[in-house]
Order: C-alpha cells, then sequence, then structure tokens
C-alpha cells in the first residue's frame, strides 16, 4: 500500500471503537500495518481488521488489558512478531467513570489511573526498546481538554489522569527524544463515541456544542486526522507538545497557566 505511513506498523490500543477505532483505520488507509488492541470487545476489533483487511492493507486484532504489564508486554511480542517492528504507538485506551472528590469510588479511581495512566506507561516501556535500537520512532498519547481545566462537573478524577498523561508526554519526549522518538499528546475535546453517550444525553451534547467556538461536537475521525498528522514524517521535527483539538472550548475553569 502507498500512504503517508507506506511500510510501517502501528499499535493503536483502545481501537474497537470510537477514536481507537478511526485512528486504526486511518493509519492502515495511509499504508501503516496495524495492531488493533482491545480489552472486551474481540467482535468489534475483529470487524476492524476485517475492514482493514478489504481495503487491502495488513492488521490483527490483540487483546489486553493496558493496566497489566505482562498483558502489555505479551501484546507488543506478538505485534513484533507478526510486523517485525513497531513504528508508532498511539495509546488510546481509557475508561471514565463519574465523580468528585467526595463521591467517588476508591475502586474505580484505581481502574483509571491503572488504564489511562499506568498503561501509558506500560505500552511505552513494551514498545520503545525497538524504537530505540532503530533511532526512530512516534508516540501519541491521547489526552483530555479535562485535563487543561474544563468546567464540566464530576469529571476531576478522569481528569486528572489525564493531567497526568500530559505530565508524562513531556518527561518521556524529555528522555527519548535523544534516541530520535518523538511523543506527543493530543488533548481531544468532546467528541461522539460510545463513551460520552454513556454519560451525556442528546441536550447534553447539544448544550457541549454550544461551548465550542464551531458549534458542534468532534468526531472520532477529527482526533484520528491530528493522531496521522503526528505519527508521520511530517511531524518530524516536533516532540513534547499537546495538540488539542476540540472546536475551539471555550468553558474553562481558570485563565491561569
Amino acid at each position: 500500500m502507498t500512504g503517508r505511513l507506506a511500510g510501517k506498523s502501528a499499535l493503536v490500543t483502545g481501537a474497537s471503537r470510537g477514536i481507537g477505532r478511526a485512528t486504526a483505520l486511518l493509519l492502515a488507509r495511509e499504508g501503516a500495518a496495524v495492531a488493533v488492541n482491545y480489552a472486551e470487545r474481540g467482535d468489534a476489533a475483529e470487524e476492524v481488521i476485517a475492514t482493514i483487511r478489504q481495503a487491502g492493507g495488513q492488521a490483527l486484532a490483540l487483546r489486553a488489558d493496558v493496566a497489566s504489564q505482562p498483558e502489555v508486554a505479551a501484546m507488543v511480542t506478538q505485534a513484533l512478531d507478526a510486523f517485525g517492528r513497531l513504528d508508532v504507538l498511539v495509546n488510546n485506551a481509557a475508561v471514565s467513570h463519574p465523580g468528585n472528590l467526595l463521591t467517588l469510588d476508591e475502586a474505580r479511581l484505581d481502574e483509571m489511573i491503572g488504564v489511562n495512566l499506568k498503561g501509558v506507561v506500560h505500552c511505552c516501556r513494551a514498545a520503545t526498546p525497538g524504537m530505540i535500537e532503530r533511532r526512530s520512532g512516534k508516540i501519541v498519547n491521547i489526552a483530555s481538554i479535562a485535563a487543561l481545566g474544563t468546567a464540566l462537573p464530576d469529571t476531576t478524577p478522569y481528569a486528572m489522569t489525564k493531567a497526568a498523561v500530559i505530565t508524562l508526554t513531556k518527561r518521556l519526549a524529555l528522555e527519548l527524544g535523544p534516541h530520535g522518538i518523538n511523543v506527543n499528546a493530543i488533548c481531544p475535546g468532546f467528541i461522539r463515541t460510545e463513551m460520552a453517550a454513556a454519560s451525556v444525553d442528546e441536550r447534553g451534547f447539544e448544550a457541549i456544542a454550544g461551548k465550542a467556538m464551531l458549534g458542534r461536537i468532534g468526531r472520532p475521525e477529527d482526533i484520528a486526522a491530528a493522531a496521522l498528522f503526528l505519527a508521520s514524517d511530517e511531524a518530524a521535527f516536533i516532540t513534547a507538545q499537546i495538540l488539542t483539538v476540540d472546536g475551539g472550548r471555550t468553558d474553562f475553569l481558570s485563565h491561569s497557566g
């Protein structure tokens, strides 16, 4: 296949639906062989790889809970066995549970920390040795504008984990830059996904759309396009950056840096 990622391979976590699915499909369309990670939705992951293969691409589905270091290590080994190398890692897998300081269940907080933060650490640690050896690689972490301080209630624990992803992105860029590896993050705004629909009804979607300068809710493809750019050679001199893709949201908590 030809395209901006021709001859390269990628691992996208949480790729059976939503942003991950759109990203996996777009990277494949641009020539990458794609490992489609999932935790529970095996049927949906198989549909993603079937779509890629029908278009002439190369893909495989890999089950792993990114919160588990052994499962991540096994997943990356399978991807390397299939593709020979990993050029791109998109850390997209995430969970979100509503709550605030006084209401959040601790087990749910631990789950968010495990998937949203430790999952990024596990995947980066497993995927980077080969990138370091080749002195080349692109890591794209999916954070959230919640981490930047949007004023949406009951998102404090989720925002906390995603804020940690932003800091981790910058620290990994510093550590991995001398090895030729670019590390960046995307902060999506409110995107119409199954995860979003589980917490907001249609009236809620409309209210949040009204807080964006472009007057609409984002699509998974909007984030996939940003991930493709950061994974491509066009972003070769970009690292440690946080790209906000939110339609121009205006509802932030404060003006402090």
